[in-house]
């Protein structure tokens, strides 16, 4: 992917991993994750983002929280034991039937040293670039959350803020995507 160029929506998917209620009641800054994938999935879903979702081992750490739990309805998502989403065959076939334009997949949830530093290392195998949503993934140790997002970077993975992904997204004011999105950000501030 050429550094220099913005985003287009037409050219991303949003990737949600793991964001799962027993394993959020650990992780740092847990209600920060939580909203803001929460304004991903519905910015997501405004600029017509293709959605995939991964939980991990759903038989022990359970559904996603319930804030999460109700906007993946009609959403696939695969339940895995790989640390590495993109490593999970389920999750592979998803990911393959979407727009061949697709280059780059924009991942939040947890937890950003294990779960979201192997996907986005498989997303590079397959040839995409890793959008990390800074604020909008954690692990349960903030040092392990700031190693990771060091690691993600070393590695070649973008890595920024929500507010800085969807403007870039957006592109413009005033447009009937921007009229939707802006109480979303509002809300969140």
């Amino acid at each position: 992917m050429d550094n220099a160029r913005l985003l287009k929506p037409e050219s991303c998917y949003l990737h949600v991993i793991d964001v799962q209620q027993s394993l959020m009641r650990q992780v740092h800054e847990a209600d920060q994750v939580t909203a803001t994938t929460a304004l991903m999935m519905k910015c997501a879903a405004i600029l017509r983002l293709p959605i995939v979702a991964n939980t991990q081992y759903k038989k022990g750490l359970g559904l996603y929280v319930p804030e999460i739990e109700v906007l993946v309805e009609g959403i696939p998502r695969p339940d895995k034991v790989e640390f590495n989403g993109l490593a999970n065959e389920e999750t592979c076939n998803v990911v393959d039937a979407l727009s061949k334009s697709i280059d780059t997949v924009i991942l939040v949830g947890v937890e950003t040293h294990i779960c979201i530093y192997q996907t986005a290392m498989g997303a590079l195998a397959r040839g995409l670039t890793p959008w990390i949503v800074s604020d909008g993934v954690s692990s349960r140790r903030k040092e392990n959350h700031e190693a990771g997002l060091a690691r993600l970077r070393d590695v070649g993975a973008k890595v920024g803020p929500a507010e800085m992904l969807v403007y870039e997204l957006l592109e413009k004011a005033g447009t009937e995507q921007f009229k939707q999105v802006l109480p979303l950000i509002v809300e969140q501030n």
